[in-house]
């Protein structure tokens, strides 16, 4: 049996993620380790495919967390299915999933869809609140510009490599980019204002 690593990272991501899943990688084991760099929405992407070509029956396919191999519920278990068949095993190392395990498969099935959930609300909201805040706006009100729930949903845009800042401004409703600036770094990171805004929404939860 032969552990293969993956990792991935998106071209806004910092250079230490990167390093801390080759170091879980190569702690783990890991004979061999496959890299990218881009979205995890994207199919094409050449590591993944080149570690897919690579494993061979009874090896195992070992990534730090679940969203570094794939982002849709959908495309994780089907390509763990396809895993599956050729006699691949899959762990995730901080979710402790195994495949090689009736647990692990059936936990991976149920945090992969969680997590597509968790993306497909906040951009629910979003697109609710965009559509509210300008109803507002026709009677009279202004509307604020950036919310918890945007810069949610921005921080999951700017994750994928593939969308410029015009296509993702324009998602959130036609802010500005200086708004967007404001409380995000061109990485993706959060500036004060950004942690500020998530810290007191998350204030206001608690107190609900």
């Amino acid at each position: 049996m032969s552990m293969v690593g993956y990792a991935r990272v998106s071209t806004r991501e910092e250079r230490q993620i990167f390093d801390r899943q080759m170091d879980a990688l190569t702690v783990a084991g890991c004979e061999r380790i496959f890299e990218d760099r881009g979205s995890g929405a994207r199919s094409d992407r050449p590591g993944i495919k080149a570690c897919l070509d690579y494993l061979r029956r009874g090896d195992v396919l070992v990534v730090l967390d679940l969203d570094r191999l794939g982002r849709l519920a959908g495309e994780l278990i089907g390509l763990v299915d396809d895993l599956e068949a050729r006699g691949v095993g899959f762990r995730a190392l901080n979710t402790a999933f195994d495949t090689t395990t009736p647990a692990g498969r059936a936990f991976l099935q149920i945090q992969a869809a969680f997590a597509e959930m968790e993306r497909n609300v906040i951009r629910q909201r979003v697109r609710e609140g965009i559509v509210a805040a300008r109803a507002r706006g026709r009677k009279g009100g202004r509307p604020r510009m950036m919310t918890a729930e945007r810069l949610r949903y921005a921080q999951h845009l700017m994750a994928d490599s593939t969308r410029s800042i015009p296509s993702i401004c324009r998602e959130l409703g036609g802010i500005p980019a200086s708004t967007l600036y404001h409380y995000m770094k061109a990485d993706g990171t959060l500036k004060s204002p950004g942690i500020k805004l998530l810290g007191n929404a998350a204030v206001a939860l608690e107190a609900v």
